[in-house]
């Protein structure tokens, strides 16, 4: 994996898996898992944190956007990313317009414009490192949001006029989360509601 792809661990022994391959065993399994160059790889699964904000985020972004043509999906989605090979499960992926399935699986869509991390212990380095990076590749994509769960911050990471990405980021409870790409807020109290974190 050359250090993009370094956790969650490879699970198989099998050294190379096709596409199709991948994509049967996913059909099969009760699990979920990344595939990228032709290997596979466990995901973590989430804690009772990040389960919280991962509702509380998916029901306040579809208040703001059930009037609008996009359209939040959980990580039941599989996402592909062609430019680079990668099939993965986002925690919250939202897509404008028509869902465009990847050309290797019809189930799997590609083109989001904006997506959210919720970060777990085990998951925060890749997913602001070799994640990010791989998520970069995509052309759709104007904002990338990394949630903590173990504190309140949020880590906004967006595309601007010169395509180069800017970070804002937001650590107080009183604070509103602007997401540009789709012209909403949500305030930090509704997305940490439950969770029993604080400023």
């Amino acid at each position: 994996m050359d250090n993009i792809l370094n956790e969650p661990a490879p699970v198989y022994q099998k050294s190379h898996y096709t596409v199709a391959e991948y994509l049967e065993m996913e059909k099969a399994s009760d699990e979920k898992h990344e595939f990228f160059n032709g290997e596979v790889f466990a995901m973590a699964g989430a804690g009772r944190r990040h389960n919280v904000i991962s509702s509380k985020l998916m029901g306040e972004l579809y208040i703001r956007l059930k009037d609008s043509d996009c359209l939040p999906f959980g990580s039941d989605l599989r996402l592909h990313i062609p430019e680079n090979t990668l099939f993965t499960y986002p925690d919250i992926s939202i897509i404008c317009g028509d869902i465009t399935p990847s050309n290797e699986d019809e189930d799997t869509a590609i083109l989001p414009v904006v997506l959210i991390e919720i970060l777990s212990p085990s998951t925060k380095n890749y997913d602001r490192g070799g994640k990010f990076k791989l998520y970069r590749d995509i052309p759709s994509l104007k904002e990338y949001l990394l949630v903590d769960s173990e504190s309140v911050n949020i880590e906004a990471f967006r595309l601007n006029a010169s395509e180069h990405w800017e970070l804002e980021e937001y650590k107080t409870l009183n604070s509103s989360l602007n997401i540009k790409a789709l012209d909403i807020s949500i305030g930090l109290t509704e997305i940490y509601n439950g969770t029993g974190l604080s400023a």
